[in-house]
């Protein structure tokens, strides 16, 4: 196999294109979710929760929030550990949700808790969608991997999460913060599970074009049921970047098409920020989220988002909605390089379409921001 050879602005150009993150909008949510194969799940929302965030900042301001539960509760979307899918793609998913879980001592677990899955299986059937909170604890071994002492209500999350794994129960949506779970039968439609071999060949065909470009090896995301996959795609050197790359090959061919470029503001738990030594490599761009460390030892702030301006990220901005207030607080912009007067102005109206998008009335500056 030939290998090529690509500038780093090829290189950035191909990962944002294939993000979306260029300046044309995708054309709808679900296409969105289609073209980047999913949308992480975390409920944190110290400025919005990742889902809404991230398809914000591709959508902008015709995506509104919550829009990502809706299309679940219309089973256009549907929810698996920690991650948004397309429904069109259940069949890639159902045969590794018949062999879930391979680690044993999960595996043990759910065996020694049979009456247990039993019993949560014909509450949900009887009742209909129920909350966790609402589902009665009657684990016969309570589930305290990783920590003796914790509450045995984990158990009581853990079998929910086992039993969505399994392609038993899914998420229909939510009742505050709180999900819903109701049994798969009722919601997933009827198809034809594609033979696994064949499902995770797709997939990390699609996982490649979602990236656009990455390292050969990479390891799995949530929701993949694998630790690590080996990408497909052509072969590349980057310039000024060690080690083989692999390029999805239709964006290979566009690595000299014009590229427009634009500002955008990502969740922390953007799939664009995920992958933290590719963005050093190809972006000389240092990120890490900070919300796990002490405040003191914090460089960037509880929730930093990474700030795009045109093919480079140039720096992070900590900030918080106060809804309460409908005032959107900016702590601080951390420029990596100091800003010229048409990034910082680009960056400000990001800022400025947030705080609108949030529904807050106004943008608050601290006096280092």
């Amino acid at each position: 196999m030939a290998t090529h050879r690509l500038t780093a602005q090829q290189a950035r150009r191909i990962a944002l294109r294939a993000q979306l993150l260029d300046a044309r909008r995708p054309v709808d949510l679900v296409h969105l979710v289609e073209d980047l194969t999913f949308l992480s799940v975390d409920p944190t929302s110290a400025v919005a929760p990742a889902v809404d965030l991230i398809a914000w900042s591709r959508l902008g301001g015709e995506y509104w929030q919550g829009a990502v539960d809706d299309a679940i509760a219309d089973r256009m979307l549907f929810q698996l550990r920690g991650t948004v899918r397309s429904m069109s793609d259940l069949p890639l998913y159902l045969e590794q949700m018949g062999r879930w879980p391979q680690n044993e001592t999960l595996r043990q677990w759910l065996a020694d808790n049979a009456g247990f899955e039993r019993e949560v299986l014909e509450l949900i059937e009887a009742q209909g969608p129920v909350l966790a909170k609402d589902v009665p604890d009657t684990a016969r071994v309570p589930y305290t991997w990783g920590a003796e002492g914790w509450s045995s209500r984990r158990s009581v999350a853990e079998m929910l999460e086992a039993l969505n794994m399994q392609g038993k129960l899914a998420i229909v949506g939510r009742k505050g913060r709180q999900r819903l779970w109701d049994l798969a039968e009722r919601v997933y439609p009827l198809v034809e599970p594609i033979p696994l071999e064949q499902a995770l060949r797709e997939r990390v065909e699609r996982r490649l074009a979602a990236e656009g470009i990455a390292r050969r090896r990479a390891q799995g995301r949530a929701g993949d049921g694998v630790y690590w996959v080996d990408l497909p795609g052509e072969m590349v050197q980057v310039e000024g970047v060690e080690g083989e790359w692999r390029v999805d090959p239709e964006l290979l061919e566009r690595a000299g098409d014009e590229f427009e470029p634009r500002t955008a503001l990502l969740s922390p738990f953007d799939a664009m920020a995920a992958d933290r030594p590719r963005l050093l490599d190809l972006f000389d761009y240092e990120y890490l989220l900070e919300m796990y460390k002490p405040k003191g030892k914090r460089r960037w702030g509880y929730f930093a988002l990474p700030i795009l301006h045109g093919e480079r990220f140039v720096g992070k901005l900590d900030a918080k909605a106060d809804r309460t207030e409908g005032v959107l607080n900016v702590i601080a912009v951390h420029e990596d390089l100091p800003f010229d007067g048409a990034t910082m102005d680009a960056v400000h109206a990001e800022i400025e379409q947030l705080a609108s998008w949030l529904g807050l009335g106004r943008v608050d500056y601290a006096r280092n921001a």
